[in-house]
């Protein structure tokens, strides 16, 4: 039996055989249908959540599973005090997999140690989110055509946007990738990221204005600044408004760059920018559920 905690749990071969179910998935969904007739989803949030929350519920519907869970901690028993450890032990009678978002970084892991069933991490804290991560790497290869040769910006909340640290961890397993992180100072990448591209010989650039750089990029990677993450109010709204990403700006970017963003938007990304062929957040999205098909799948497969 296999749980997903990081998106490194995963060889890249065992990736490129994902994302080839997840693209067969795109292209025949009727084929698998009632891959999942009789088999249970719990969706355990402990922080609030829509997209991923609601892509985990509806991949597991388009299987022809059934789903049930909590979708925020207040209306579990974690509000009488049960432990992580006692929640997944009762969750392991009732379904056969389950995704598990908590605020505090590991308690999918401690979920994971004591689970009889496939636990994926759906976010912990502002450590790992590793199937946002497959999103964003099937979204590339799909549109891109290739996981690697290309200059990747990743702009915004670069310290915090736990979607990033996982995204940057996951491409250094790929050949020939340059990277133009784009933040202000206050949230910058961490030092343990930079230190790491270093020891492997990975090239990066590190640039406050995305003006700078738009015109070198394959993909722009884009990020909301996130309220949840600052201590304090008046940080937040000094640093929210940084970057907007709008149309004068993408005048400037090459004519293939696509535009990524895990969502939610707050104003990072003008609705004027919705319309240009090279943003493809809301594909993104869409690429969200297949990924999760075949990854609810193969992890269900591992336990059989």
């Amino acid at each position: 039996m296999r749980h997903l905690m990081n998106p490194l749990d995963f060889s890249v071969e065992e990736l490129d055989m994902l994302f080839d179910l997840a693209e067969d998935i795109e292209a025949d969904p009727a084929k698998y249908a009632h891959a999942c007739t009789g088999r249970k989803l719990a969706t355990c949030f402990y922080e609030p959540s829509t997209r991923t929350r609601l892509s985990f519920e509806a991949a597991m519907l388009n299987l022809g599973g059934q789903v049930l869970g909590f979708s925020d901690a207040g209306s579990s028993s974690a509000s009488k005090g049960e432990s992580v450890s006692d929640t997944i032990r009762v969750i392991s009678c009732y379904a056969d997999i389950c995704a598990m978002r908590h605020p505090k970084e590991g308690a999918p892991m401690v979920a994971a140690e004591r689970s009889r069933i496939p636990v994926i991490n759906a976010g912990d804290g502002g450590h790992q989110h590793p199937t946002q991560t497959l999103t964003d790497l099937l979204t590339i290869r799909a549109l891109k055509g290739r996981l690697g040769n290309f200059t990747i910006g990743l702009c915004g909340d670069l310290k915090f946007g736990r979607t990033v640290h996982s995204l940057i961890n996951a491409l250094i397993r790929y050949t020939d990738i340059h990277f133009i992180f784009i933040s202000p100072p206050e949230l910058k990448v961490p030092d343990y990221i930079t230190d790491m591209l270093r020891e492997k010989g990975i090239t990066y650039e590190e640039v406050i204005r995305l003006e700078d750089s738009i015109s070198q990029l394959d993909l722009l990677y884009m990020t909301r600044v996130q309220r949840e993450r600052f201590f304090n109010e008046e940080d937040y709204v000094r640093l929210k408004d940084f970057y907007i990403l709008n149309k004068e700006k993408m005048k400037s970017a090459k004519p293939d760059m696509l535009v990524l963003h895990p969502l939610p938007r707050v104003n990072e990304i003008s609705v004027e920018v919705d319309d240009d062929p090279r943003a493809v957040y809301f594909k993104q999205a869409q690429y969200g559920v297949y990924v999760r098909m075949a990854l609810i799948l193969t992890l269900l497969k591992s336990a059989d």
